[in-house]
């Protein structure tokens, strides 16, 4: 196998309790073309200092202000060098062979643009954090094998229509090939749906994303979401889903789509505000006003994205990524506020 270099791009916001578990994982892995690049959101602990400290050979970007997730991911972009992009959450810790896994699946087939790696919950190592996510009719993700115990159904390659940010690994070129305006991730997003935006158009672009079950990580899930508001978090990944999809969607799947994903959304903000969640509630309906507002943006990136980007009709696309679940999956994510 070619031994590409592999760039590490981890943002990281006052996590210094993870980056020990982090660096370690990765410099004892056995994968070592590697190298990382440590940005840094503003944070008021001793993570950078501790980063200089004991792996010196990193490339640390200190931001000014926390400038979120996704424009953080933009930033250290700029400074990789590598022939594969891997962004990596703080809070995950990875086996042995995991890169090697990844870059191995890449490497044998042109076709993939990105792979996932199977992540497991750092507290249930026997239990999945996530496996990637499909699309529905409805809009909302479904997200395959979310919470289940690993077992070996789970243990095959899987095309995925979007792969969690929490470890994902990329070609450069294709990454450049899928840039809107210089961006990999859309900086108006400030963390949540990123991902999923970006993998969506390398979808668009002729190129697949997978699963490795191969390659497998340790997910601290949360950690980092644990100490932002929960309307704030929603009222991200709400506006975020929009967007893409106004973005992304062909004409036809955008008016299938998006009417029901708005009406839904809208009926999720009156249950939320009958049951007292007044602030989850808000969130939502600030998410619609948000796309509403900033509807001209939105259309000019979808122009860019239909016309440079797009090279897959939606009804091909869709065959690969889309899935039909049970109301009582709706029903469960409504129930623990997970849409």
């Amino acid at each position: 196998m070619k031994k590409g270099l592999v760039s590490i791009v981890i943002v990281n916001w006052n996590g210094m309790k993870w980056l020990h578990g982090c660096f370690t994982s990765l410099h004892t892995q056995d994968y070592k073309q590697f190298e990382i690049i440590f940005v840094d959101n503003n944070s008021d602990d001793i993570s950078c200092e501790w980063v200089k400290k004991h792996y010196p050979k990193t490339t640390i970007i200190q931001n000014s202000e926390n400038v979120g997730f996704s424009n953080a991911n933009n930033i250290g972009y700029q400074k990789t060098k590598g022939e594969y992009i891997l962004f990596l959450n703080n809070d995950v810790k990875v086996t042995e062979a995991f890169l090697s896994e990844l870059v191995k699946e890449m490497a044998e087939d042109a076709s993939v643009g990105g792979a996932q790696s199977k992540i497991l919950l750092m507290d249930k190592p026997d239990t999945l954090d996530s496996i990637g996510a499909f699309l529905t009719p409805t809009g909302f993700l479904y997200h395959y094998g979310f919470g289940q115990k690993d077992i070996k159904k789970f243990d095959r390659r899987i095309c995925l229509y979007t792969a969690k940010g929490a470890c994902m690994l990329f070609r450069k070129q294709v990454l450049d090939a899928v840039l809107v305006d210089g961006n990999v991730f859309d900086p108006s997003y400030f963390a949540y749906f990123e991902e999923t935006d970006l993998c969506h158009r390398i979808w668009l672009s002729g190129y697949s994303i997978i699963y490795v079950h191969a390659s497998v990580v340790f997910h601290k899930m949360g950690a980092t979401s644990s100490s932002m508001n929960s309307a704030f978090i929603q009222y991200h990944s709400f506006k975020n889903r929009i967007s893409s999809y106004l973005k992304n969607l062909g004409i036809k799947a955008l008016l299938m789509i998006v009417p029901i994903h708005v009406f839904l959304c809208i009926g999720f903000a009156l249950y939320s505000f009958l049951r007292g969640r007044l602030q989850f509630s808000w969130s939502i309906i600030k998410a619609i006003l948000w796309n509403i507002r900033n509807c001209k943006k939105t259309l000019q990136m979808r122009r860019y994205i239909q016309a440079h980007i797009r090279s897959m009709s939606d009804e091909l696309l869709f065959r690969k990524i889309m899935r039909y679940p049970r109301i009582s999956y709706y029903v469960s994510f409504v129930r623990d506020r997970k849409l």
